[in-house]
């Protein structure tokens, strides 16, 4: 019922933006993101693009305050390919641009996003990523400063620095950062501490709802369905062990096997690191 209420609302909203986007910059971003999403409509990513363009290319003082944003999802567009053909050059182009060199005015999620663009494989450049996420995380993102300490604690474009870790991974996971919560986690049981790594990776491995994470925290899915695998990977081991908890091998292999529904490749490489004696 509530589901069917919200779809109600949305419809509701979208027959009033239409109305007035000609002369309303606001209703025609929110048109372009209820496209995009499919909020209240089917799915349009043409016209999702098309209205964000428009914005992004008004002379408009109305529209001034909606251009970084609007550039945002354009750039994430081409970078996924919705409504346009795929293109990470046009998707670097489009968030630099939004990013504008770090403006905690402009898009804070543009800037992150590019910290997450120049880290994988295609587009690695790990000094840009560290810079970007160095200023998406000044700006406030929760996200960036999970990486932060991902890049400060395995020296990834950046002197590795284990107290600049441990601090931006202890901010982040009291944010509710669910990568840096199994991160930190990892820390302990590395450090031997394993009271404390196996309730903090309990703690996260009990969580389900990965896209309603992803809504209250702004954090990618996928990273947080990775946090989730290697708390439980873990949790799983120190319940194998009896390290910091009674041991339970039953209940081991319910979370071992939890690692692996949320994610197959994390759970293969920890694996590996049972066979190689790194666990």
């Amino acid at each position: 019922m509530h589901d069917i209420w919200r779809q109600q609302h949305y419809w509701d909203a979208l027959v009033q933006f239409e109305r007035i986007k000609d002369k309303d910059f606001q209703a025609l971003y929110q048109l372009g993101v209820m496209y995009f999403d499919g909020l209240g409509t089917k799915e349009d990513h043409k016209k999702g693009v098309e209205y964000m363009m428009n914005i992004a290319a008004s002379e408009s003082p109305k529209a001034k305050h909606l251009k970084f944003a609007a550039l945002f999802n354009l750039g994430k567009a081409y970078f996924e390919g919705y409504g346009v053909k795929q293109s990470d050059e046009e998707a670097e182009r489009l968030w630099i641009a939004a990013a504008d060199d770090g403006n905690p005015e402009a898009s804070v999620r543009a800037q992150s996003a590019l910290g997450m663009f120049f880290s994988r494989p295609e587009t690695k450049n790990l000094e840009k990523a560290f810079y970007w996420h160095s200023e998406a995380c000044g700006n406030g993102s929760l996200e960036s400063q999970g990486a932060l300490g991902v890049m400060y604690l395995y020296g990834f474009g950046i002197k590795k620095n284990i107290q600049s870790a441990m601090e931006c991974l202890k901010e982040a996971s009291e944010r509710g950062n669910i990568y840096a919560q199994s991160q930190l986690a990892v820390c302990y049981y590395k450090q031997k501490l394993y009271t404390k790594a196996a309730e903090l990776a309990k703690s996260v491995a009990q969580n389900e709802d990965v896209a309603a994470i992803g809504r209250a925290t702004d954090c990618q899915p996928r990273y947080i369905a990775k946090g989730i695998a290697l708390a439980a990977f873990y949790y799983a081991r120190c319940l194998q062990l009896g390290l910091g908890i009674q041991s339970d091998e039953e209940e081991a292999k319910k979370y071992f096997s939890k690692a692996c529904q949320m994610d197959p490749d994390v759970a293969a490489d920890l694996q590996f690191d049972i066979i190689f004696s790194i666990v």
